[in-house]
């Protein structure tokens, strides 16, 4: 039997249930990221591209959170809350 990384889906052991370390505190960091529904929002409808990366790079470093794991999550709610209104 085998089992998958609760963060990248990598198959692994049973007896794990993260395949690294990295991946455990990308995990929980990305679990204790709060982001403002409204912060995604000014991001994607009224951001360009640069200034949506320049918004979250700031954001992230307010916070002192990874960049990378913030700008993916900015991803997933969007997906969550808005993408079916951008048909």
């Amino acid at each position: 039997m085998s089992n998958v990384c609760q963060c990248c889906s990598k198959k692994i052991s049973i007896s794990k249930v993260f395949c690294s370390k990295e991946c455990q505190e990308e995990f929980f960091q990305s679990a204790a990221i709060s982001i403002p529904k409204q912060f995604i929002k000014r991001l994607y409808f009224f951001c360009d591209e640069n200034e949506r990366e320049k918004e979250i790079s700031e954001f992230a470093k307010r916070h002192n959170w990874s960049e990378r794991i913030v700008s993916k999550k900015t991803e997933d709610l969007y997906k969550q809350y808005y993408e079916h209104l951008s048909l």
